[in-house]
């Protein structure tokens, strides 16, 4: 059984899996994904929109991905106050935000050197958004915060991978592989996290299952014309309701947590339970996605 203080009783956890991390995890530059020899002053020739070879739909999702990279500053905070600052919980925020932090370099980089996105738009849409300041509110406990982080590093692996899929450009897809990777690797850490939650105690977890998985929100819906970027994101494959169903929700909840198979549960986790089953079979028939809750990543 859980103590009272999740985070103590997950430490030693917490330390290996960090342990194991950074083994696996591979040093890379964002400046060697960079076509650098494309580059153009925008003092001598300024933006145009036929600057870009890329398609709309994948500048759109670029753009996207970008912004709500950008906001790491408030996910770092959520992170520090759901964790803690301290001894591995504390190491693992610190790791997982400066390897965050290149993924929006080298994005960003990418997009103004092949002047994909006109860069005055750009920069005021990021300082309109970290201005506002979006800090995830709908995360209330520590065991919320592993269910819920685990689906949005996974969920954002795909659209990573997606997205680089759709450019057509070999350097896009080859940098946004590479994010993905980063993310996979966030998403095995806390998956394996929240499989230690639920060995301790299993009741509470399904109860934080419950609430995150019946109101996941991918970040990126504070954004100013997010709805109208999710659904052309969703209506070309990149990440849409099916996607979020059968690669994430279902994998996660099934394979990894086996939730059909816990036992010794509450009466409240029983019911529970029967509520996120019920809601994978309700997504499986669902046929009007809400592209603007999970369409986006980050």
């Amino acid at each position: 059984m859980m103590s009272p203080s999740p985070l103590v009783d997950l430490e030693p956890v917490v330390a290996t899996l960090l342990g194991r991390h950074l083994e696996t995890a591979k040093e890379w530059f964002p400046h060697d994904y960079v076509p650098w020899d494309l580059g153009r002053s925008f003092a001598d020739a300024p933006w145009q929109p036929d600057d870009s070879r890329l398609s709309a739909v994948a500048r759109t999702a670029l753009e996207l991905n970008l912004l709500t990279e950008d906001n790491l500053p408030y996910y770092h905070l959520a992170i520090w106050n759901l964790f803690g600052s301290e001894g591995a919980w504390g190491e693992w925020a610190r790791r997982w935000t400066a390897e965050e932090a290149r993924h929006s370099i080298a994005i960003r980089d990418y997009l103004l050197v092949t002047r994909a996105v006109d860069p005055v738009a750009l920069e005021r849409e990021r300082m309109d958004h970290m201005a506002r300041g979006y800090y995830p509110r709908r995360i209330p406990s520590a065991l919320d915060g592993l269910v819920y982080v685990t689906l949005q590093e996974l969920a954002t692996r795909i659209a990573h991978r997606n997205t680089g899929a759709i450019t057509g450009d070999p350097v896009a897809e080859r940098l946004l592989v590479r994010v993905a990777v980063d993310e996979n690797l966030h998403y095995a850490f806390y998956r394996d996290v929240a499989t230690a939650a639920l060995e301790l105690n299993p009741s509470a977890m399904v109860l934080a299952m419950q609430r995150q998985v019946l109101g996941f929100k991918m970040p990126g819906l504070e954004l100013r014309g997010f709805r109208e970027r999710a659904i052309t994101i969703a209506a070309a494959g990149i990440y849409d309701l099916r996607i979020h169903r059968e690669q994430v929700l279902s994998p996660v909840l099934l394979r990894h947590w086996r939730l059909r198979d816990l036992r010794g549960l509450s009466d409240d986790a029983e019911r529970a339970r029967d509520a996120v089953l019920r809601f994978l079979d309700d997504l499986e028939t669902a046929t009007a996605p809400p592209a603007d809750e999970v369409a986006a990543s980050a």
